[in-house]
Order: C-alpha cells, then sequence, then structure tokens
C-alpha cells in the first residue's frame, strides 16, 4: 500500500473528431487526417469563426449515431458531454476486459472523469423555458449540467465504488483527472480507476464566448482544415472540438496476476499554478516548466531520457510560443533530440477533454513507436528549432530501453499539468 506501487495503462477510449474508437482515432490521426470543418447552422454567421472540429454523425465507420446507443429517455438525463463520456468509458473497460463483479473488486475500482464547461445549450434553453412558466424547467436539469455527473454516470453502469473523483480545471481537466487518479492508485485508494475528460461545447453561447476572448481562429472560414496550426506561422488562434478520452489504469502487480494487455505506464504527474492571468500564461513559461520538471522527479528519470512531449500547443500566438520556451528551458541542449507535436492540428481543442485524448495519443506513441504528426505546420517560425514532426506521423527509433514522453496541458486561471509516460515492455 506504500508510495512505490506501479501504475499501468490496460485500457483505452476515444470518442473525438476523428471519430469513435481508439484504433480508429490512431489510425486517422497517424495518417495525417485533419477533422476540422465549417460550421453551418446560420447561428454561427454573424461570428467571426464559423469552424469547428465535430465528432462526426452518422452510421458510417467511425461515425456515432448517438440515438443507437441511448434511449430517448437516457438522453433526457445526459447532456452529449456524458454521452460520450459513456461510450469511451464502456470502450476502455471492455479493452481493458474489467467489469469485476465481485464486490471486494467493485469497491477497488474508481472513477476519475472532468468536464471544463457545462453544457451552454441546455442553459440558455432552460433559462428561456423558465421565462414561460416554472414547470417548464425539466426535472432533470441539475444533473445534467454537473460537471461531476459524467463521473457518477460511469460509477453507477458500472458499479465502481472506489473513489468517484471529478476534476474542472479548464483545457488541464483531462490530464489532472488522469494524474489525480494515478496518485489514487499509487497510494493505495484503489487498485482500478476509470479516469479521463469530456466535452461538448460546439454550441452558439461557447463560440461566441471565446470569439470575445479573441481567441479562436478567425482567418481560415473559407478553409476550415487549415485553421488549427499549431506552431506555424501563420496560427492565429485555437479551433474547437468535443468529444471524450477515457484510459483504465491499474496497479501493476493487480493487472500482471489478471493477464491484462499493458499499453504503457504512468511515471510522473506535475500540477502548479501560474498565479498571474485568467486566461494568459506566464511570459516566462515557469508554471508550464514546474510542471515538467516535477512529472520527471516523480518519475525519477533525467529529462534527457525523454525523447518525445505531446505539447498543449494549441495554436495560439502566445501560448504556442510560450511552451516553446518552457520546453527549450527544462530540456536545454537536449531539446535539439527531442519530437514535439500538438495533435491538436488534427482534432481541435477539446478543452476539458484535450489532456485526456492526448494522453491516450502519447501513450499509443509510446506502445506503437511511432510519433503523431503536427497537422498544418507550413511555416515554423525562425526560432522555434524544434522538431514539431510537421504533417506526417515518424518512427520512434527507441534508443534505450524503454520510450518516455510527456503530455501537458495548460488551463485558464492558470492551472498546469504534465503527466510523464513510458512503454512497459
Amino acid at each position: 500500500m506504500g508510495s512505490m506501487r506501479r501504475v499501468v495503462v490496460t485500457g483505452l477510449g476515444l470518442v473525438t473528431p476523428l471519430g469513435v474508437g481508439a484504433p480508429h482515432n490512431w489510425m486517422q490521426l497517424t495518417a495525417g487526417k485533419v477533422a476540422t470543418t465549417a460550421l453551418t447552422d446560420p447561428r454561427y454567421a454573424p461570428m467571426p469563426c464559423r469552424i469547428a472540429a465535430s465528432v462526426p454523425k452518422g452510421n458510417g465507420e467511425g461515425e456515432l449515431n448517438i440515438s443507437s446507443h441511448f434511449s430517448a429517455s437516457d438522453l433526457r438525463t445526459i447532456t452529449p458531454a456524458i454521452a460520450y463520456a459513456l461510450l469511451a468509458a464502456e470502450e476502455a473497460v471492455s479493452n481493458a476486459q474489467w467489469k469485476p463483479e465481485d464486490s471486494k473488486e467493485q469497491e477497488q475500482t474508481g472513477v476519475a472523469i472532468g468536464m471544463g464547461m457545462v453544457d451552454l445549450d441546455d442553459v440558455t434553453s432552460t433559462g428561456k423555458a423558465l421565462e414561460q412558466r416554472y414547470s417548464k424547467v425539466s426535472p432533470y436539469f441539475v444533473p445534467r449540467i454537473l460537471t461531476n455527473m459524467a463521473a457518477g454516470q460511469v460509477s453507477m453502469k458500472y458499479s465502481f465504488q472506489g473513489p468517484n473523483h471529478s476534476v474542472s480545471t479548464a483545457c488541464a481537466t483531462g490530464a489532472h483527472a488522469i494524474g489525480d487518479a494515478f496518485r489514487f492508485i499509487k497510494y493505495g485508494d484503489a487498485d482500478v480507476m476509470v479516469c479521463g475528460g469530456t466535452e461538448a461545447s460546439i454550441t452558439p453561447l461557447g463560440i461566441a464566448g471565446f470569439c470575445r476572448l479573441r481567441a479562436m481562429a478567425t482567418k481560415y472560414n473559407d478553409c476550415p482544415e487549415k485553421g488549427s496550426r499549431p506552431f506555424d506561422a501563420e496560427r492565429c488562434g485555437f479551433v474547437m472540438g468535443e468529444g471524450a478520452g477515457m484510459l483504465v489504469l491499474e496497479e501493476f502487480e493487480h493487472a500482471v496476476k489478471r493477464g491484462a494487455n499493458i499499453y504503457g505506464e504512468i511515471l510522473g504527474y506535475g500540477l502548479t499554478g501560474d498565479a498571474f492571468h485568467y486566461t494568459a500564461p506566464r511570459e516566462d513559461g515557469k508554471g508550464a516548466i514546474r510542471a515538467m520538471k516535477r512529472a520527471m522527479e516523480e518519475a525519477q528519470i533525467s529529462y534527457n531520457e525523454v525523447q518525445y512531449v505531446n505539447a498543449h500547443a494549441t495554436s495560439t500566438p502566445l501560448g504556442d510560443a510560450i511552451e516553446v520556451d518552457a520546453i527549450k528551458t527544462v530540456f536545454g541542449s537536449h531539446a535539439e533530440d527531442l519530437h514535439v507535436s500538438s495533435t491538436k492540428g488534427a482534432t481541435g481543442h477539446l478543452l476539458g477533454a484535450a489532456g485526456a485524448v492526448e494522453a491516450i495519443f502519447t501513450i499509443l506513441a509510446c506502445h506503437s513507436g511511432y510519433i503523431p504528426p503536427t497537422a498544418n505546420l507550413e511555416n515554423p517560425e525562425p526560432n522555434h528549432d524544434i522538431d514539431f514532426v510537421p504533417k506526417e506521423a515518424k518512427a520512434w527509433l527507441q534508443m534505450a530501453d524503454r520510450r518516455i514522453a510527456l503530455s501537458n496541458s495548460f488551463g485558464f486561471g492558470g492551472t498546469n499539468a504534465s503527466l510523464c509516460i513510458a512503454s512497459c515492455d
């Protein structure tokens, strides 16, 4: 039960703009697919950003027909973000082959799932309903908008009775949920955790709010697939995405004993605060620097053992540049040997789900030996002299016993998280 318990990854689940299912996502990502499309609803017409990265809807390969998974009565009680979480969690627990019937195993299995924002369509439509008549407010309104309800729904579905935890730290939510779950197992609060993040904020009010912050890409309405371009000199803001990423984390001996398939290992977790500004990162990158260093300190590795960084880089002019400088500060001359990519070029920015989706991509990179590309990177800035893996995936040549990576996530409010992830050969 001590602090030396190892934590491995035994299940993965993804619902993203690239499609449904972790294998499908990885194939699309490494093939260079970009998921951003135009927002054609007339309500977006007055807005300076009219592009987004939505979960593909339909009955084709990788597409989601939500009514085939949930009944009409189910959909009255859950929001799209909760539905995405339930679908990604189902894939993850099935992938891990972990649906225990034994009460002790259920009590040692917990959930840590977060989201960044409540469903703004729910809030606006319910506000209009209340203006008409009190009785028009749905009795499901409050349970639908609570940010911990995805965790609650997953816990109830599988009777997981360990820690029932939720995180809401803006765009660092998914990474914090995984890091917290890692610690719960490491320190003996659980043997297994289902963890991750979910978000469904592509709504007129959501897009309008971020546009008013001047955070979103506005120059690419006529060519949506070019809008999300991390590290590129022509980047002008992020493209909103949606979806969910879920992992099954497990104590190493527990996983080995039951013969589980192991994708990788969580080695360390760093979390810090900027204490600087409600939306902008610190210009010196100090919070990001400390988060990365703390993750590596807990992992008990040296910085030159890290070979890949999945960057937070959202495609904003300020944020990407600060993160590049932070990576250079942390790794010094070793930065020349790093691979750094931002998968947001392909998926857009999934806000509260981003850290979980990107941690899964990082785990798959370590596991498969392929590094996902930074889509749309055509013209890096002159001082950005790092290998950003532009446009095409590349083989990760294993120079050591295991592949080791960092996955970074930073959020409004000055919150930072970094996960240290390794292959588990």
